[in-house]
């Protein structure tokens, strides 16, 4: 087994990068590489992702349900309708990431999904996932960026869309199985 696979106190063998804590070995488990649709969950998917950019992603799992609480379960609709007491609000909620841009971009980007009619958001998202590759046999083969990841940032952002740079929405591909990067050797990959 290679340094890309560690094996867990379950005696299972996953991605290296999941290493010893609980919750990155449930997520790896029962979310990453996983196809999710809806627009509802791939709009909290996006949005977490943004809140992601330069933290740990483990950061934003640890604070996952307190952003489900704060921001209406990422209720497209509801965010949509946030105001500046809204933004205050989270600004002080230390169970969050307090950042104001990442905030106010949360919300805009809510209101550009409801000018989607239903199921656009997903579809679109969706219609930059790339064909399907050889799975990768370490981590190095692993990019941070790929031409679809860059065509869906570009797109995103063209539309409006904030803290959606390619390396985020490749982050976005793998977390929702638009790739599938679990390497060799890796349980999920067999």
């Amino acid at each position: 087994m290679t340094s890309d696979v560690t094996t867990g106190p379950d005696g299972i063998a996953r991605c290296a990068w999941v290493g010893d804590d609980p919750e990155y070995r449930r997520y790896h488990d029962e979310e990453w590489g996983h196809p999710l649709h809806g627009d509802r969950p791939l709009f909290e998917k996006v949005s977490l992702e943004g809140f992601q950019a330069g933290l740990s992603w483990i950061t934003i799992l640890r604070k996952r349900p307190r952003f489900r609480e704060v921001f209406a379960g990422f209720d497209p609709a509801v965010v949509a309708e946030f105001a500046e007491p809204d933004v205050e609000r989270l600004m002080a909620d230390a169970g969050i990431i307090r950042n104001r841009a990442k905030i106010l971009a949360t919300i805009s980007n809510a209101r550009l999904v409801l000018e989607m009619a239903e199921g656009e958001f997903d579809s679109f998202l969706w219609s930059f996932a790339p064909e399907p590759r050889p799975r990768p046999e370490s981590l190095a083969e692993v990019p941070a960026t790929t031409p679809a990841s860059d065509a869906l940032s570009r797109a995103l952002r063209k539309s409006g869309f904030r803290f959606v740079g390619s390396t985020t929405m490749y982050a976005l591909m793998q977390s929702t199985g638009m790739v599938d990067d679990h390497v060799t050797g890796c349980w999920r990959a067999a």
